[in-house]
């Protein structure tokens, strides 16, 4: 029998922190969104944190693969892991509060899941799992307001928009673990960054225009956190977890999100969510502590 991928004390750990990283990360980009546009603001995140990345590889004097397969690999994995949801979220905050995006994100888990069940023998899906999944997903739709999505305005579709950001999400983790899981993870990060760097780059120059750098001081606050701090460093974080605890328990991070990302939202930009929004993160949360095990697992 397979054996299966747990949490370690170490991993949690881990994960509060990256947590606590990435609930900060919303309230940057959104006040970056205030004067950069979207896809000049998704380049400043990924430009900008694999220029450290790099300066970490060569320092640490860390092997740079020459395979173009890994090469190739690293392209993929920025296109699902940067260019697309961090286009689709960034877009997606203009129309929505910064504490709704962060709840929706945490449906990442649940597509986390999902994908790793499909794809790797010691992550299957149990009924357990199943129940976890169940419940989440009607926390989303709690979150969201079906009714909502029937007028397909500004806002039901920025809410869509961010859930195909997750589903997203959850094949990067998934293609992570499969192509680069044996890579250090500085140099997995760099990779990655650098391939979505090379697509954001003229990208931004034919949609935005060339990249302006004459930008208020509180911008450039705001794209040093998110790009350095909630980029960089913390992808550092993510392929540690990844290679500790697998990618659908990876993917468990988006349940800590939600609430720095709210009490943020609320305290610095005057966000009010509609109690609907807080009752279907309850109901993800408890989906993702089944999921987890921490609810509903059979004791020895």
């Amino acid at each position: 029998m397979t054996e299966q991928k747990t949490i370690s004390p170490r991993a949690w750990g881990e994960l509060l922190l990256l947590g606590l990283i990435w609930g900060g990360s919303f309230l940057s980009i959104r006040v970056a969104l205030n004067e950069v546009p979207v896809t000049t603001a998704v380049l400043h995140r990924t430009g900008w944190a694999m220029l450290v990345l790099w300066i970490v590889v060569f320092c640490a004097r860390l092997p740079i693969p020459r395979a173009p397969r890994v090469w190739g690999a690293f392209l993929v994995m920025g296109v699902l892991n940067n260019v697309i949801p961090f286009g689709l979220m960034s877009w997606g905050q203009l129309h929505i509060e910064s504490g709704l995006t962060s709840i929706l994100n945490a449906a990442t888990a649940i597509f986390g899941v999902l994908v790793a069940a499909i794809l790797f023998a010691d992550e299957r899906l149990t009924l357990r799992k199943v129940a976890g999944v169940g419940l989440g997903f009607v926390g989303v739709a709690t979150a969201i307001g079906l009714s909502n999505l029937a007028t397909f305005d500004l806002r039901s579709t920025a809410q869509l928009a961010v859930l195909a950001g997750t589903v997203s999400y959850a094949f990067a983790s998934a293609w992570a673990r499969a192509r680069l899981g044996h890579l250090p993870p500085q140099v997995a990060a760099a990779g990655m960054l650098s391939g979505s760097t090379l697509i954001m780059l003229p990208a931004a120059f034919i949609i935005d225009g060339p990249v302006a750098l004459d930008l208020q001081p509180v911008t450039w606050a705001a794209i040093g956190y998110y790009a350095l701090i909630a980029t960089a460093g913390a992808y550092l974080l993510y392929y540690r977890v990844l290679a500790m605890a697998g990618s659908g328990n990876l993917m468990l991070v988006t349940l800590l999100i939600p609430p720095v990302a709210i009490v943020l939202g609320a305290w610095l930009l005057g966000e009010d969510l509609h109690p609907r929004a807080y009752a279907g993160f309850a109901l993800l949360a408890l989906g993702l502590l089944i999921l987890n095990g921490t609810i509903g697992k059979p004791r020895n």
